[in-house]
This record gives structure tokens, C-alpha cells and sequence, in this order.
């Protein structure tokens, strides 16, 4: 057996007797026995420490939840953030484009010759005829222009231009059956069998009447005014230059002018004071 030192004991019983003593005055008080502090001290807040003179505390961010944090860009919105952008000199040289490339066809695209004179005018009035004739002539309602036929029913222009002056009801008030030539290819065209024509004389002005048949006979009928056939034709009632055209839209010349009332020396066959029978050439 070990023999333990006097002023061990001595120190041990000390001890013992202190913290009775100290357990006795904490009844007594009724205040509790203190404990050795086991935790952190609170953070001060950053109001006490700046009343303490001291630096105010730093607050860390928590993260952002799960629920907070950003989406990720789709696909095609990422490629295009990363796709590289026109610069901005460039921009002025691409502006421009539409402005060339109109130009650009312009240069490699025929112009339309645009045909003046009666021809070209007719071409405007032929609008009023086209809803019975056809928009190229090919026929309708009416008889058709193309392809020479209307250049079979009237080989002379002044029995055309006096149709359409007079129209269906005026030829059947004269009683004229055949409007055309009596020896038209394929057979004569009888008054009234295809529809009714109106009297144009009282609704267009008569350079229009000359200018419209024009039209229909060079450029849908294809009268060739170069050829022996149309060439003298064409010169007096058709050309850009045609003093009968000029005649009638300055006033000098009218349609139902007779031989003896003519002005100048024009060469002029007028229509006359009612329909007659077509002549065949």
C-alpha cells in the first residue's frame, strides 16, 4: 500500500472545503451556482459595435437556394450570344444592298418599249373592250381579234371604225345585216348574232374610237404596217405621225365629215352620216 504524502492531503482537503462552501452561499442567495461557459459568445451586432468604436461586423451572404439560382440559357440563345456580330463598319456596305441589287436587274432587264400615238393610246381605251373581247383579244362575249381575225371581218379600217362609231343598235335601225366584208374567210358576221355592240360615237371622243382600233388591228390582230397590205394605212390613221389622228384631236377633222367639208389635204375617208354595208377590201 502506497502512503500518500501530508501536504497532498493537506491541499486535497482544502480544496473540498472551498467549494462547499461556495455551493452553501449560492443556496443561500438563491442565485445559481455558476458553470463553466461551454459556448461562443454572440457576435455583437454591427450597432454595438459601432457604439464601441469599433468596426462594424462584416454579414456574409448565405447562397442562394436552389429555387433562386439561375436557369441556364437554352441552346440556340447560347450559340447565339457566342456567334460573333457584324461589325459595325460593315453595317453602312449591307444597307446598301437592296439599292444594288435593284439596280442590278434594272441594267439585265430589256425595256418595254412604250409605243406612242394612237397604238399607245388605244392600248389605254382597249380597257372598255376587253371584258367582252377578251384581255388579249382572244374573245369573249364578243369576237375575237387575234390571230388576224379581226382583220378579216373589216380589211378596211374605216368599215371597223364606223361599227364601232354606230354599233349594233345603229346598223339594225339602217337595217344592215353583214357589218363586215361580204367575202370574209369562214363566212360573214351578221349583225347581233354575237352580242350586243355598243355605240361607242356617244361615249369616247373620236380620236380615242381611231386610236382604239388601231390597237386592235397592229398589235392584237398583228397588221404589219412595214408591208404593202398596211403600210399605207397605217401612215394616215395609225402612225405616231398620223394626220388624221392629229386632225381629229385638234378639232380640224370629225368622223361623219362628208367629202366636201374636209379641211386641208389629208387623206381622209370619213365614216359618213350613217352605217353601210362593209366593204370586202
Amino acid at each position: 500500500m502506497t502512503e500518500i504524502p501530508e501536504h497532498l492531503l493537506k491541499r486535497s482537503r482544502e480544496r473540498r472545503s472551498s467549494i462547499g462552501q461556495g455551493d452553501d452561499t449560492a443556496e443561500a442567495s438563491g442565485a445559481p451556482a455558476t458553470t463553466p461557459a461551454t459556448t461562443a459568445p454572440a457576435a455583437a451586432s454591427p450597432a454595438a459595435a459601432s457604439a464601441g468604436g469599433g468596426p462594424p461586423a462584416r454579414t456574409v451572404a448565405s447562397p442562394p437556394s436552389p429555387a433562386e439560382a439561375p436557369k441556364p440559357d437554352p441552346v440556340h440563345v447560347a450559340a447565339a450570344k457566342r456567334r460573333r456580330k457584324i461589325p459595325f463598319w460593315a453595317m453602312a456596305t449591307l444597307s446598301l444592298m437592296p439599292v444594288w441589287g435593284f439596280m442590278y436587274v434594272r441594267s439585265i432587264t430589256e425595256s418595254t418599249e412604250v409605243a406612242h400615238g394612237p397604238i399607245g393610246d388605244g392600248a389605254e381605251v382597249y380597257n372598255s373592250c376587253a371584258s367582252c373581247h377578251g384581255a388579249s383579244g382572244d374573245g369573249g362575249v364578243g369576237y375575237a381579234f387575234s390571230g388576224g381575225s379581226v382583220l378579216d371581218t373589216f380589211p378596211n379600217i374605216e368599215d371597223q371604225i364606223r361599227f364601232v362609231y354606230y354599233g349594233t343598235e345603229g346598223y339594225n335601225s339602217e337595217g344592215v345585216d353583214i357589218y363586215g366584208s361580204p367575202d370574209r374567210p369562214g363566212g360573214v358576221h351578221i349583225t347581233g348574232d354575237q352580242g350586243v355592240m355598243p355605240a361607242f360615237g356617244t361615249q369616247l371622243h373620236e380620236e380615242e374610237i381611231v386610236a382604239v382600233v388601231c390597237h386592235e388591228r397592229y398589235t392584237i390582230a398583228g397588221a404589219d404596217p412595214t408591208s404593202d397590205e398596211w403600210a399605207e394605212e397605217f401612215e394616215a390613221w395609225c402612225s405616231a405621225e398620223s394626220p388624221i389622228y392629229e386632225g381629229l384631236g385638234t378639232g380640224e377633222l370629225q368622223l361623219t365629215t362628208s367629202e366636201q367639208e374636209m379641211l386641208g389635204e389629208v387623206p381622209f375617208n370619213p365614216i359618213g352620216q350613217a352605217p353601210i354595208p362593209g366593204s370586202s377590201g
